[in-house]
């Protein structure tokens, strides 16, 4: 196979998840942090590592919220995750009398988790993170500081939050990312002039909204501001909840628990198996359709850049996006699939490299002109904004209003206002993507519109303390707060004050996919 470079393909990971720390264990509190960390995290930095032990560089891009970032490096959870590697090791120690060969497998899975666990991210993940951009092996992807759901944000709080999460980056890896992940790639027209005054160069949004042309990045219109888009035709082999891989008979089943232990000893067998009647697990099974599937997807975008010359008349760029936690959280087999995927596809004549190498390579062409847009159901913004949630739009509508109007109302300091910064953290939590998501899509439901309601809760406690004047008792309750939810110790609720110029709301319907940011 030709070794001349058909084309160039940038694979792009999403690492997310909201504040968990403190907030409940089994099954979506801190047990999540923790298994997407043993399951995802580890093994992913480890392919990404043993790639670049080879030689290879410009690997993929990876973003990293500032959320995420903050959990990772925290010391509580440094000190819960150790324990629960621990025990994963237990577990698997005991099933060894019913189970032996699950046992087995499982027992060494976290004995080698805990010595990678011991020896790399002692001291959080940051220092991680910071070695494998340091050395050229990805190009790290910044954002907002809570993973809010943007076009629905008033602009000051909108810019704070996402001033925040870039300030938080550079302060954890020695630079402030030039390009983000848009939570949910959500997009309304205006956007981009929010991330042109930050020093954001690139982001991403679903595929649909270039109408076409995602066979290049575009400048948004106006600005410098390039978007880059999914290519869904590549992207969905792995992403189609009906068709992708992770589905396959022969991958581990992520649903079937052996409930002693909270292991996984089945295989996926079929879609419409019941859970007693699945077949064991097989690792040389899945190995075999490890190494199928990569061939597959390697093929499909060599396909894809094929047709994209031969139409076009010169190279074109397939971007593929994903959640860094479908490889190995939710696929077991994902990161031998990834490292598969990377090694071949230079082989088969691919480049491969990161956002910010495909802009040095020449894929950006001429200016778009973007509409309203996400990569949730329907590309549009039902799924944060639709019926399910209309009520969670209400009051993130409030926590906005609140937080702005008690900001505005407080009195100038030259020092920073703990009651105030605990507001601005708790109206951060509350505006996070992730509690519209898990309600729209029926997802631990309950656990969503808790967290949601307590943070709400907290900010209108706190806002309504303040006007009345008693500023002892909102200390108390903002530092109360600050204990459990110490997320960012440098969100500095001043720059609210500091950002009140140029104020931009939404102003039309969106859950029809129809919005702007007058």
């Amino acid at each position: 196979m030709s070794r001349e470079p058909v084309g160039t393909f940038c694979l792009v990971l999403h690492s997310h998840l909201p504040w968990l720390l403190r907030h409940g264990a089994w099954p979506v509190g801190e047990d999540w942090l923790y298994q997407a960390w043993a399951h995802s995290y580890l093994p992913v930095v480890e392919t990404l590592e043993r790639l670049a032990a080879r030689g290879h560089r410009d690997l993929l891009t990876l973003g990293v919220t500032p959320v995420l970032a903050a959990q990772l490096d925290h010391p509580a959870a440094l000190r819960a995750m150790h324990t629960w590697l621990a025990d994963w090791q237990l577990r698997a120690h005991e099933a060894h009398v019913l189970q032996p060969a699950l046992a087995t497998r499982e027992h060494r899975a976290a004995a080698h988790a805990l010595e990678v666990f011991e020896r790399d991210w002692r001291h959080g993940g940051s220092p991680v993170l910071r070695r494998l951009a340091d050395d050229d092996v990805v190009e790290l992807l910044g954002g907002p500081a809570t993973h809010p759901f943007a076009p629905l944000l008033p602009g000051r709080v909108r810019r704070f939050l996402l001033d925040a999460g870039l300030r938080d980056a550079a302060l954890r890896l020695g630079r402030r990312p030039a390009g983000i992940w848009a939570p949910e790639c959500g997009y309304a027209p205006g956007l981009e002039q929010d991330y042109a005054a930050a020093g954001v160069q690139r982001f991403l949004v679903d595929g649909p909204a270039l109408r076409g042309a995602t066979a290049a990045a575009h400048p948004v219109e106006g600005t410098d501001v390039v978007a880059f888009a999914r290519d869904l035709e590549v992207t969905y082999r792995v992403w189609s909840p009906r068709a992708g891989y992770p589905g396959a008979a022969d991958y581990r089943d992520f649903h079937t628990y052996d409930h002693t232990t909270g292991l996984k000893p089945a295989r996926v067998t079929g879609r419409r198996v019941a859970t007693a009647d699945k077949k064991p697990y097989d690792p040389p099974r899945a190995a075999a359709a490890v190494a199928r599937d990569a061939a597959d997807f390697v093929a499909t975008v060599r396909r894809r850049l094929e047709t994209l010359r031969d139409r076009r008349g010169r190279p074109g760029l397939v971007v593929s996006a994903f959640d860094t936690e479908l490889f190995g959280h939710w696929w077991h087999e994902g990161p031998a699939w990834l490292e598969a995927v990377l090694t071949a596809l230079p082989e088969a004549g691919v480049r491969v490299t990161t956002l910010r190498g495909a802009v040095a390579a020449g894929h950006v062409e001429e200016p778009v002109v973007l509409p309203a847009s996400s990569w949730g159901s329907g590309k549009d913004w039902r799924v944060w904004d639709g019926l399910a949630v209309r009520d969670m739009v209400a009051d993130n509508e409030d926590v906005a209003r609140r937080l702005l109007a008690a900001v505005d109302g407080a009195a100038p300091t030259a020092g920073r206002d703990a009651t105030l910064d605990a507001l601005a953290t708790q109206a951060a939590l509350a505006l996070s993507s992730d509690w519209a998501f898990m309600v729209t899509k029926e997802s631990a439901v309950h656990y969503a519109r808790r967290r949601a309601a307590q943070h709400r809760d907290r900010v209108r406690e706190l806002t309504d303390l303040l006007p009345a004047g008693r500023h002892a008792e909102a200390a108390a309750r903002a530092a109360a707060f600050t204990a459990q939810d110490d997320a960012f110790g440098r969100l500095d609720a001043r720059a609210l004050r500091r950002g009140r110029s140029g104020d931009r709301r939404r102003t039309t319907p969106t859950y029809s996919g129809v919005g702007s940011l007058a």
